[in-house]
Formats: C-alpha cells, structure tokens, sequence
C-alpha cells in the first residue's frame, strides 16, 4: 500500500490529507522540525526531526519509495522525490511530475536570483478555499493512481 508523506513544516493542508487518508485507509507521516500536533490515530504519525533546515527533507527523501504520495511546496525536494518516483503534489494541487519538475525548478531558481537582486517582492500569494478544494481534488485523484498501480504490481 501506497504511504503519503507531508513535508508538515508550514503545510496549509494537513487536515486534508488526514481526510482523504482515512477516507482510503491509508498511512500518513508528518514530517517537520518541529511543533507538530499529537494524533490519537494510529495511522498517523509524527516525526520531528532535529538539525539542519533540510533534515526534514532528508528523511523523507530516505523514507518514501516509489509509489509513495508525497505533500511539499519545496521544489528542490519535489524533485528529488520524483526521480525516486514519489507521486508529488504541492499544497495547491500541483502536481510535480518528470514532465513538470524542470519547468518547476528553473522558475523557482529565477524567481530567487530575481528576490536577490531586489527586482521582485518575496511575497507568496495566500492561500484560498479554492486552493484548498483543488488540493482534495487532486489529492484524491493522486492516491486512487497510487492504488490502481499498487494492485498492478501484486
């Protein structure tokens, strides 16, 4: 079964990954430096990983296996993650996928030598309800994929 992982450091859409995880009883893993929230739910777990900015990145670059789902707005680890084969998806939906991840680098490399050199604001849009429905869109989307290949592999 496919596992989803959450790059949880100042994720917006926790509590929908919870819920199209439960609705496919699947396991979800937290992963941030810290302050993450205790669950009571044993399919989900928390891991804090101590050290350096990209500790957290690491671990689940170590952790997840292709056929995995993976959760992060962090392009340099959505790549990494899609050359191990991790479904990737950002915050908003977005898928990350071999086709996309070069595309996706490449703005964010320009974006901050651009933030750098003081030509552009470092200013996220915020983040809207219907960001929030087209995560749980593709979310779920993205792991019925992910269960359709498992049971192929079987």
């Amino acid at each position: 079964m496919p596992a989803i992982y959450v790059d949880a450091d100042a994720c917006p859409v926790k509590a929908e990954v919870v819920k199209v995880a439960e609705r496919h009883d699947l396991p979800v893993t937290f992963v941030a430096n810290g302050g993450l929230r205790p669950s009571r739910d044993p399919m989900i777990r928390n891991v804090v990983v101590p050290g350096s900015f990209d500790a957290a990145d690491d671990w689940i670059v170590e952790n997840a296996e292709s056929g995995d789902i993976a959760i992060t707005a962090d392009v340099p680890l959505a790549a990494r993650l899609v050359e191990k084969g991790v479904l990737t998806l950002g915050p908003t939906g977005r898928p990350f996928t071999p086709q996309t991840i070069g595309m996706a680098v490449a703005m964010r490399n320009l974006k901050q030598d651009l933030r750098e050199a003081g030509e552009i604001k470092g200013y996220n849009p915020g983040f809207t309800p219907k960001d929030r429905s087209a995560f749980l869109q593709a979310l779920d989307q993205t792991v019925r994929r992910a269960l359709r290949a498992n049971q192929g592999n079987q």
